[in-house]
């Protein structure tokens, strides 16, 4: 008896210690139980206002937008928004690099703060699907 207590109390001490907060592209921070690369950024030949219309248009295709927002910290060249993709979270950031090219950058998290690789490649490839429309 006394090492089941024992063994949950350790199992309940190293979820405690591993899980934490994390940033999140759209300068943010979010709770996360895992560490590393939970993001994948692509690079286009389009405006802003191009990339950032095709970011919205996709993630209302496949889920729900939240909040759209200008990160305060930055310039005007830099948007994000905040969206719900197959009950995961979604970070999306668009922010110009010069002034023909743009970078978008993809970040998916599940409620309980795992990382979602598979979904943050299917956006970022449907983004680049809606600009070549």
């Amino acid at each position: 008896m006394k090492t089941k207590i024992f063994a949950g109390l350790a199992g309940l001490g190293i979820v405690i210690l591993t899980a934490g907060c994390v940033g999140t592209v759209a300068d943010t921070h979010s709770a996360a139980l895992s560490w590393g690369q939970d993001s994948v950024y692509g690079r286009y030949d389009r405006s802003v206002d191009q990339v950032y219309q095709a970011s919205v248009q996709v993630v209302q295709t496949d889920g729900t937008l939240i909040t759209e927002y200008v990160p305060h910290d930055n310039t005007n060249s830099v948007r994000s928004l905040y969206g719900k993709v197959n009950d995961r979270n979604v970070w999306i950031r668009v922010e110009g690099i010069d002034p023909q090219v743009t970078q978008v950058t993809v970040q998916a998290r599940s409620k309980w703060g795992t990382k979602d690789l598979d979904l943050v490649h299917e956006l970022e490839k449907e983004i680049a699907l809606q600009l070549a429309r």
